[in-house]
């Protein structure tokens, strides 16, 4: 749950945010975007236990980059996160609109999910922490579709406060992830889609699932909500094309209810597809996800005990259909 700060405390970071966040306004994007870049290569050099944890996820995940890779990709991943969060941020509401979203957006490989959407019929909607996350929901709302996002609620009520305003300005509703699930299924019987940033740690309950050679922890309820209700998840894409504001929205991944059904553990199935649809997205332009994100936060349970792997999970592991031999041994721990 979100911790409970004091007002004064609350006031203190609120007040430097919106003054910030004004300035941003007033200057134009190429100004904003190169000042953020720089924000992060200072972030990158000062931040020494963000930069390391960056690294470590860098290289685990790619383990045939070379030191000075690692380190490049880590710096633009920062500079991305900066770019992101001050100036799009902070801009994205005044630059996107029903009248000018083509000038920044382009749309390709949407043609099912229009289909659907046009017939007034619900998706699970699914990204991570790659390109512009927050775009998919905005700008489904800017063209008018019923769209529902889950999100954890800020800390400070005052900056959570904003930021809602600024999400919903289109008609986008955020559910907060604690004890959500009732409404995100009332919504889904209503008709509105739902978009999940799905590459969130789930904790020591979650299902463990593939993700770049490693186990990570996945929420069971975008599954379990796909298979109660009968409906696809879309895995989107948003990614930067340039230094500007200027991105392309694209389907990496769609899952229909027909191609889980005769899968020996449906649930295990659409998690792992979904976070191999992420793990595309993020391998197409690396430079752009969140590496300092603690994805791999929590182990399971045979790991933390050094135990062998549960034979079931071998079993689930073993009939995902684009599971190899190699990566299996990888997940294993096995030394090929």
């Amino acid at each position: 749950m979100a911790q409970k700060k004091s007002k004064l405390v609350q006031w203190s970071e609120y007040l430097p945010l919106r003054a910030l966040a004004g300035l941003v306004s007033c200057c134009p994007m190429e100004l904003n975007m190169y000042t953020a870049k720089y924000m992060g290569d200072v972030f990158y050099t000062m931040s020494a236990a963000r930069r390391e944890r960056a690294l470590g996820n860098i290289r685990s995940s790619f383990p045939d980059l070379t030191e000075d890779a690692c380190n490049t990709l880590a710096k633009k991943s920062m500079e991305h996160m900066f770019q992101l969060f001050i100036a799009e941020g902070v801009k994205m509401p005044s630059l996107i609109s029903p009248e000018t979203h083509h000038k920044y957006i382009q749309f390709n490989g949407l043609e099912k999910v229009a289909d659907r959407l046009i017939q007034n019929k619900p998706i699970l909607f699914i990204t991570g922490h790659c390109g512009n996350w927050e775009l998919l929901g905005y700008a489904l709302s800017v063209l008018g579709y019923p769209i529902a996002g889950v999100a954890r609620p800020l800390d400070n009520p005052l900056i959570n406060d904003w930021v809602l305003g600024v999400r919903e300005k289109y008609g986008l509703q955020i559910v907060t992830k604690w004890g959500g699930v009732p409404i995100l299924q009332d919504l889904l019987d209503q008709n509105t889609s739902i978009g999940f940033i799905a590459d969130q740690n789930a904790g020591g309950r979650g299902i463990f699932v593939p993700f770049f050679g490693r186990l990570a922890s996945t929420y069971k309820s975008i599954g379990l909500l796909a298979m109660r209700h009968n409906i696809p998840i879309v895995a989107v894409h948003a990614k930067r094309l340039s230094s500007n504001f200027q991105y392309e929205v694209s389907v990496t991944d769609y899952i229909e209810p027909s191609d889980w059904q005769d899968q020996p553990d449906p649930l295990y199935y659409i998690s792992a597809r979904y976070n191999r649809a992420i793990e595309q997205m993020i391998r197409n332009a690396p430079e752009q996800y969140l590496w300092l994100h603690r994805r791999w936060k929590s182990r399971p349970k045979f790991e933390l005990e050094g135990k062998p792997m549960p034979k079931k999970l071998i079993r689930q592991l073993e009939s995902l259909p684009w599971m190899t031999e190699n990566e299996l041994a990888r997940l294993s721990n096995v030394t090929i």
